[in-house]
């Protein structure tokens, strides 16, 4: 159970209500630029997801020919 179980999903309603809430923090003018950079964000952690989950399969590929080279 992680932090943001307690939350469960996000309806039509609270996204709304962010979205309001971000738009009166930074404004019409900067709104633009703190999608892009949240988009970025979000780009480079799935690439580090995906690196982290090919290493993870590479390496429990290494260890299977190990194994079977050592039988």
């Amino acid at each position: 159970m992680g932090p943001f179980a307690l939350i469960g999903p996000l309806g039509t309603t609270e996204l709304i209500i962010i979205l309001i809430i971000v738009l009166l923090i930074f404004g019409p003018r900067k709104l633009p630029e703190v999608a892009e950079a949240f988009g970025k964000s979000i780009q480079k952690f799935k690439k580090a997801a995906r690196d982290v989950q090919d290493e993870v399969k590479t390496g429990s590929e290494d260890e299977k020919k190990d194994t079977d080279v050592k039988r």
